[in-house]
């Protein structure tokens, strides 16, 4: 009877009914399970990392005689460090500017009125659902003909472009800023670029720092158009530059190119965990009306 009475006393302190503990402990388990899954291929990368075979997979969970000697070399030949420089560069350049087209664009779509406002931005939209590899050939061309191929100023313009999908979250955003922040602004004399650079971009840089580290990290993972415009050795990105560690036929380094791909998620990683309160509010400033 006492055993009864603490388990009634337990299960109304927890606050929780039955069914809704076992869905608790349901979810925890399913995240449990998901979060190891991901980690499995994070672990064979590690491994091959610090396997001197310079095998990527082998039969053991660790490798019998495992180094640093993979880190060392990246280390020694130089050229990880060059392709990070060049990577960090563009991602930082690319990043800024493309919010700032962005925040434009988005006051343009939302706060102003003019002809093709209606159906512009579904059109841009439409067009971004095609690959930007498919337009390989004309931006390859349009690069040549202006002496940009190689460069960094060439690469730059290729991405420089907001993305529509970005624009319309935004503009979602600036739509349900209240109107009387804007009409009290507009009473005292603000003018356009007051109202902008005032009022709505301090209220939306959660997401525009959400949009800041998404391109980052689309920069950082780029390889098609990357691959399209650098030639030389000396101006690659860190995703042109890794892959030709594993290219060759006969020359494959799955050591080297397990640890640069560690050793350059860190700084990403490190990104995200310091930005983490602005992610989880600026994914969902979009979807909020006021």
């Amino acid at each position: 009877m006492l055993q009864k009475r603490a388990k009634g006393f337990s299960a109304k302190s927890s606050g929780f009914s039955a069914g809704e503990r076992i869905a608790l402990w349901t979810a925890r388990f399913v995240l449990i399970v998901f979060v190891f899954v991901v980690l499995i291929p994070l672990w064979f990368v590690f491994e091959a990392s610090v396997n001197p075979l310079n095998s990527y997979v082998s039969f053991s969970l660790w490798p019998a005689h495992a180094s640093l000697v993979n880190y060392i070399q990246v280390f020694q030949q130089g050229q990880w460090l060059l392709w990070v420089k060049n990577t960090v560069i563009l991602a930082v350049s690319i990043g800024i500017l493309q919010v700032f087209i962005t925040a434009l664009s988005a006051f343009a779509f939302s706060k102003m009125r003019f002809w093709g406002r209606k159906y512009g931005l579904m059109t841009l939209i439409i067009l971004q659902m095609f690959p930007n590899f498919l337009a390989i050939a004309a931006y390859y061309s349009a690069l040549a003909k202006f002496n940009l191929i190689d460069t960094m100023g060439g690469y730059i313009l290729v991405m420089i472009g907001g993305s529509a999908f970005n624009i319309w979250l935004l503009k979602n955003y600036f739509d349900a800023v209240p109107k009387e922040l804007e009409e009290a602004a507009i009473i005292d004399g603000a003018n356009s670029w007051y109202r902008f650079t005032r009022i709505l971009l301090p209220l939306a840089t959660p997401m525009l720092i959400v949009i800041f580290l998404f391109t980052l990290v689309g920069i950082f993972s780029d390889y098609i158009m990357a691959g399209m415009v650098f030639e030389t050795p000396s101006q690659y990105t860190l995703a042109v530059g890794m892959y030709g560690l594993i290219s060759g036929q006969f020359g494959q380094n799955w050591g080297m190119f397990s640890a640069e791909a560690l050793m350059s998620a860190i700084p990403l990683a490190l990104i995200f965990g310091l930005g983490q309160r602005f992610i989880a509010s600026g994914l969902v400033a979009g979807a909020v009306k006021g």
